[in-house]
């Protein structure tokens, strides 16, 4: 299937990719950028701003989507890690800290605890600065959860990924119901603002689509991201559909209708797509 004009991207600047590169190599860092083959790392590395991946960049599961490698022997935690991670978003210059990891079912919280040190170092190093986390679904452990919560990052996101017919092909391991749990955890916690994201292409139907953004929002998602599939390998999910754009705009205006804070949707849109300005976007007018 050939790939439509929108979603050709300019190649994006070497030097640009060489200096943040150069800063994360210096810390032993990864990005979900880079290990999941993003189309807006030249956007978002030219603004000199990343999404850092934490726990190592091997996931214990294998969704039919995601490019981040997979194995069951992911490397020992790096205890350097969080620490590189907040001199690092000091050496870029952020404000506002995106932080990811890949799942880590080998460990007994999941990396919750890992996230929390993360959290606790870049306060220390940016006290002024937001911070975003984008978590697993920690296999729905209250207690892992609870953790993250705690830690009171400005926004806990965890993506939903695809309607739940699509689960048992597109996301194996997961379970739709107990990301939707999570999300609800994060809401019920007024300090958190919960966040989630899906993606289309998949082979979801117009009423499937609709009812897991009723189920998001009834959960008490307040940001909805909306993005395009796009296939990593011949070994992964097929695309079976390139949405237009007119029907992301379509879907935005639903989700603005069903109730939500704020809403990007469209086909170069990924979970951490224009993070900084949702939130400040969502924290003004809440």
């Amino acid at each position: 299937m050939q790939r439509p004009a929108w979603l050709v991207v300019p190649a994006p600047n070497q030097d640009d990719l060489a200096q943040i590169q150069s800063m994360l190599n210096a810390g032993n860092l990864h990005t979900v950028c880079e290990s999941a083959n993003c189309p807006n790392i030249g956007e978002c590395f030219s603004q000199k701003t990343c999404t850092f991946m934490i726990l190592g960049n091997l996931c214990t599961r294998n969704c039919r989507f995601c490019a981040v490698e997979h194995g069951q022997l992911p490397l020992p935690v790096d205890i350097e890690e969080p620490k590189a991670v907040a001199l690092t978003a000091r050496q870029l210059g952020l404000n506002y800290v995106v932080v990811t990891s890949v799942t880590r079912d080998d460990l007994p919280d999941g990396g919750a605890e890992h996230f929390v040190t993360t959290i606790q170092e870049i306060r220390q190093v940016l006290p002024e600065a937001r911070i975003e986390v984008l978590i697993p679904d920690l296999l729905g452990h209250q207690e892992s959860i609870q953790l993250i919560i705690d830690a009171k990052p400005d926004v806990i996101s965890h993506n939903i990924e695809t309607v739940p017919r699509l689960y048992k092909t597109v996301r194996p391991e997961a379970i739709y119901d107990r990301s939707l749990q999570l999300l609800q955890r994060v809401s019920t916690n007024h300090k958190n603002i919960a966040k989630a994201g899906i993606m289309l292409g998949l082979g979801e139907r117009h009423e499937e689509v609709l009812q897991t953004m009723l189920d998001i929002k009834a959960v008490g998602c307040q940001i909805l991201t909306i993005g395009q599939y796009l296939r990593p390998s011949a070994g992964h999910h097929p695309i079976m559909e390139y949405i237009h754009p007119a029907t992301f705009q379509m879907w935005e205006d639903k989700a603005y209708e069903i109730g939500f804070n704020q809403v990007v949707s469209g086909p170069m849109v990924r979970s951490s797509y224009h993070a900084e300005q949702l939130f400040f976007k969502t924290f003004h007018s809440s």
